[in-house]
């Protein structure tokens, strides 16, 4: 009937036989939710009021703190409310609406990860143009350029299966929407939304993967030069804090790409970890790194468990 055709929800994964475990799957979830919401917040705070972090790097690290806020929290509130009360259907538009920001915030992510590398290169390999190159208006407009990518990029992936009809399962294999998992779904052809969205990945995150390479090439090759190992060392140390970043990110994103592509036979509890881990592996982790790394974060987190703590 035509209801099946176009459908009013999806379903969203879960667990076969172990719907026990959901209300302690989802503690673990809402705990990584809560460290992601305060570190990521935190970042942002101590950005803002630490006059000496006022560089284009850590206005890049706010960017990217602001996307994981924006990414974790219009994915994992809902995967909750799933885990703890059971409501397993998702409408279909909203669906679609958490497709595309799941997917444009991983594209505006990747772009700021690209921009963070090339203020590498730039401090490194060019250090008396760094001021006068990366300034904070160029900053602003790397920013908006890296929205607008997004959004033109992956916009046309709800479009794409709008109109498609869905007349079998409605099962999705995650605890939330993405386009591969709802475009499996439907029974039509789906060789341009399989087509396009190949391509938007690959000229998106598959493109600024091959140019973060290339930026660590050309810093290594820059390091290479220095006269001693400590000083090759203590310069290529400021690189290691987006190199996690970059890899909390990747990592994740290729090995959730693989369980796509060669994991139809694994376990629903494969696809479901994979899922969150992508989502909230990189929010939480993030801010951690940075904290580590940056002796201004650590001295500022410090003075603030100092006062709260009085």
């Amino acid at each position: 009937n035509s209801s099946d055709l176009s459908p009013s929800s999806f379903i969203l994964a879960s667990i076969p036989g172990q719907e026990v475990a959901h209300f302690w799957m989802a503690i673990l979830l809402c705990s990584m939710y809560i460290l992601a919401v305060t570190g990521n917040c935190a970042v942002l705070f101590i950005v803002k009021t630490e006059p000496s972090l006022h560089t284009p790097m850590y206005f890049f690290l706010c960017m990217l703190a602001a996307i994981d806020l924006a990414l974790s929290t219009s994915t994992v509130p809902r995967v909750l409310s799933f885990y703890w009360f059971n409501t397993r259907e998702i409408s279909f538009a909203a669906c679609l609406v958490q497709m595309f920001l799941i997917h444009t915030l991983s594209a505006i992510e990747s772009t700021v990860l690209l921009a963070m590398a090339v203020d590498r290169y730039m401090a490194i390999c060019h250090p008396l143009r760094y001021t006068a190159t990366l300034t904070n208006a160029a900053t602003a407009k790397i920013g908006l350029v890296a929205m607008a990518r997004g959004v033109v990029f992956f916009l046309p992936l709800p479009l794409l299966l709008l109109p498609l009809p869905f007349c079998g399962s409605r099962v999705l294999s995650h605890s939330f929407c993405l386009h591969q998992d709802v475009m499996n779904l439907a029974c039509a052809n789906t060789t341009p939304s399989v087509v396009y969205g190949l391509t938007a990945i690959l000229l998106v995150m598959g493109l600024d993967a091959i140019l973060i390479c290339l930026s660590y090439i050309l810093i290594l090759k820059s390091v290479l030069r220095l006269a001693s190992w400590k000083e090759r060392l203590k310069v290529f140390s400021t690189c290691v804090a987006h190199i996690c970043v970059v890899l909390a990110f990747y990592v994740p994103l290729i090995g959730l790409s693989v369980v796509h592509r060669f994991g139809k036979d694994l376990a629903p509890l494969v696809h479901i970890v994979m899922g969150n881990v992508y989502i909230l592996v990189p929010a939480v982790l993030n801010p951690i790194i940075y904290g580590v790394r940056t002796k201004q974060i650590q001295r500022r987190i410090l003075n603030l468990i100092h006062i709260y703590s009085d």
